[in-house]
């Protein structure tokens, strides 16, 4: 319980650390209920871009339903992705990455990146609505916590690149043992069920580009950092944004 209110309160800005004093340990295993916290985040955007649908077209709308997940989460992941952009399109070294990731100034990288992001994915959420709208909805759930749950093996598979001290949020994660694994597991697959079975092999992007970013990460910093989990997720959201985008055109 503690580490699910851990999670919801360190992925968003809603107020539920007002509901009970929350162990710093219980911090470390927030990465495990990553993905159902996108059952929060997920169905925001779900619900807001139902709504704004009924009223504007579906660039406004997608942009609205991209907005309301930036208010719930206080664009946490964004920050994170533009601050991998900056470090590893700046870096030359390990602890020169480290560092531009660490500065809360954002640079070139960060600000192309983000606007790269934002473009692609607002423009690919209203051309799977004008395709097929009927799907829309289920691909904007599976998405947000199918990709939770592809980013969050960072952990299982990387050390941390920093010491405690020198995070952020002074947290280090564990690893996920078997139980927390097959809760994340559970947690994070069940919205791909709401997907028709031509768009189930979208969910496989998302793994694929977390393979790939692991083994980068690997290789440049030895490690990942907290930045490095908010990138990886919006990468594969955007992964999978992409494959049900080219499976709907093509198939469907």
């Amino acid at each position: 319980m503690y580490s699910l209110l851990a999670a919801l309160t360190f992925f968003t800005r809603l107020p539920f650390w007002k509901i009970t004093e929350i162990p710093k340990e219980s911090y470390k295993r927030v990465v495990t209920f990553w993905p159902l916290t996108g059952w929060l985040t997920g169905g925001v955007m779900c619900a807001v871009f139902w709504i704004t649908t009924q009223l504007f077209n579906p660039i406004i709308a997608a942009v609205f339903a991209i907005a309301s997940r930036l208010l719930v989460t206080g664009a946490l992941h964004e920050d994170g992705l533009a601050d991998f952009f900056d470090g590893m399109g700046g870096g030359t070294t390990r602890s020169r990455t480290l560092a531009i990731m660490k500065d809360s100034h954002i640079g070139t990288y960060g600000v192309i990146g983000l606007i790269l992001y934002f473009l692609l994915a607002t423009l690919l959420i209203a051309d799977m609505d004008h395709i097929s709208g009927r799907y829309i909805i289920a691909v904007l759930f599976a998405g947000d916590v199918w990709s939770k749950l592809c980013a969050g093996q960072i952990i299982n598979f990387l050390p941390y690149a920093r010491t405690e001290e020198e995070a952020k949020n002074k947290t280090v994660y564990n690893r996920m043992s078997a139980t927390d694994f097959i809760i994340a597991i559970i947690t994070g697959a069940i919205p791909l069920l709401l997907l028709p079975v031509t768009l189930l092999p979208a969910a496989v992007a998302p793994a694929l580009v977390s393979c790939i970013i692991i083994l980068y990460l690997r290789r440049r910093l030895g490690g990942y950092t907290g930045d490095c989990c908010g990138a990886l997720f919006l990468l594969c959201e955007l992964s999978f944004y992409i494959a049900a985008d080219l499976l709907l055109n093509h198939i469907l």
